[in-house]
């Protein structure tokens, strides 16, 4: 049967997925496809605007266009003219709803899935019109592809390719590393970030209102400037850690508590018990958030 089966929209530079038909196909050949799919969409920059890769029942073809490309697989006797107006139709679609720094910005995959509502509607119009419904986008497309015909791809050979172009090697399996996250951040953990915040700003304020006054006067007084500039630091690097993973996090936590006791304990003096213990209990507080946040495992591969 003569079809389109599945379409997406891709990001030329590293073949993110935009947003994609919501059609599940559970047969073997199309998943093997859809596999190749993906392998192809990571190598569009490398490519000429339009291309087919054919195979025995299914075929993939693709236009680019800026920075989004426009993919379907397709039966293979299903009509390449017919193939292309259709992606035509669902660039001219999708470059009318998003503009390109919404395209540029878009970090996850499928960040405009709310589209696929337009691919599939696109999608059922093209399977259902025959060709002289659309006459004049098919002799348009007609005309573009004999003067620049798409490329020829096998469809066999597109995992091959996408491996070498990312300095692999035919028959190597590359096992992918998986990124990782930090835990949700707790409300615990950001009552800590705001007192951690408020210490920083106190240390950073009352060093250098003492600062001023040990360069005009008291030079003697340097050492106390330090040690409110050093909690400051600390402070900055607690709520980092905090945020973000970092190597050897537990052994950076301690330093950076310890360094925050020492230098007010030595500033017994400049400050009360009361306040010294307030800046040591955002600090045993702010070390305990970091060392129980842990990683949360990401895996690499988002499917629809």
């Amino acid at each position: 049967m003569s079809m389109i089966f599945f379409a997406c929209v891709v990001r030329v530079r590293d073949g993110l997925p935009l947003s994609a038909s919501t059609d599940f196909h559970f047969n073997q050949d199309f998943l093997e496809c859809r596999r190749k799919l993906k392998a192809l969409s990571s190598m569009l920059a490398h490519y000429p605007s339009r291309g087919t890769a054919k195979g025995r029942d299914l075929s993939i073809h693709f236009l680019s266009s800026g920075d989004t490309a426009c993919m379907a697989i397709c039966s293979s006797s299903y009509s390449t003219i017919m193939a292309f107006c259709f992606l035509e139709e669902l660039q001219w679609e999708f470059a009318a709803s998003y503009d390109t720094t919404s395209i540029s910005l878009a970090s996850r995959p499928y960040a405009f899935l709310e589209f696929d509502n337009v691919i599939q509607k696109v999608k059922c119009h093209f399977n259902r019109v025959p060709a002289s419904q659309i006459k004049a986008s098919w002799e348009k497309v007609e005309e573009e592809l004999k003067f620049q015909p798409p490329v020829q791809l096998k469809l066999e050979d597109t995992e091959l390719m996408n491996g070498m172009a990312n300095g692999g090697h035919p028959g190597v399996h590359v096992e992918v590393a998986p990124t990782y996250r930090m835990q949700p951040v707790t409300p615990l953990g950001i009552l800590s970030l705001v007192l951690n915040i408020m210490c920083g700003a106190l240390n950073l304020i009352r060093g250098v209102h003492l600062a001023e006054y040990s360069f005009q006067e008291d030079h003697e007084g340097i050492g106390n400037v330090i040690a409110f500039f050093l909690p400051f630091l600390a402070c900055v690097l607690q709520c980092y850690l905090y945020l973000f993973y970092s190597s050897a996090r537990k052994v950076k936590t301690f330093v950076l508590f310890f360094s925050i006791c020492s230098c007010n304990v030595y500033l017994y003096g400049l400050r009360n018990l009361w306040q010294i213990a307030f800046h040591i209990g955002v600090a045993s507080l702010s070390s305990y958030q970091i060392l129980t946040r842990q990683l949360m495992e990401k895996q690499p591969d988002c499917e629809v």
